[in-house]
């Protein structure tokens, strides 16, 4: 279990390193182009979750990210020794739901910075990332998992 707990940290390392980097070298608004045409870096404050939605509601997303942290470290606990696939799902999302609450402690909003020129899609950010690949892990495993048990059932 250790290890996984240690992924989690190095991703919410890399999150904050990032979110550092991007305050230390970009003003907020600014756009820094890295693929022209793809992929930009736009330093901005999200005081929302994608698309800005429940934008100021902080007290909502310090109980979800709280209520999220608590199950994500049972589960791990739990169930993590049975599947690699699982605990790396979870410790991508322990490490998405910290990191972006980290910043919502420090300053009430996310510091998000990717932009993808070529479709309309939210900035985001490492955590953000991390979130969205331990869900598709997840659901990976889900599927992967019932499959195993439809082949091991009798009938």
């Amino acid at each position: 279990m250790f290890l996984y707990y240690v992924l989690a940290a190095v991703i919410i390392g890399v999150d904050q390193w990032t979110k550092y980097l991007t305050v230390a070298h970009i003003d907020l608004y600014e756009v820094v182009e890295v693929i022209p045409g793809v992929l930009s870096w736009m330093y901005i404050r999200n005081t929302g979750a994608a698309w800005s939605i429940l934008e100021g509601k902080m007290w909502f997303f310090y109980l979800v990210t709280i209520v999220v942290v608590g199950v994500v470290v049972v589960y791990l606990q739990k169930y993590g020794k049975n599947s690699r696939l699982l605990s790396i799902a979870l410790a991508f999302i322990l490490a998405g739901s910290i990191g972006n609450f980290i910043d919502r402690l420090r300053a009430e909003y996310v510091i998000d910075m990717v932009r993808l020129e070529f479709i309309n899609f939210p900035i985001f950010n490492v955590a953000d990332m991390a979130l969205s690949i331990g869900v598709v892990l997840m659901i990976l495993y889900v599927f992967l998992d019932e499959k195993k048990q439809k082949k091991n059932s009798p009938g």
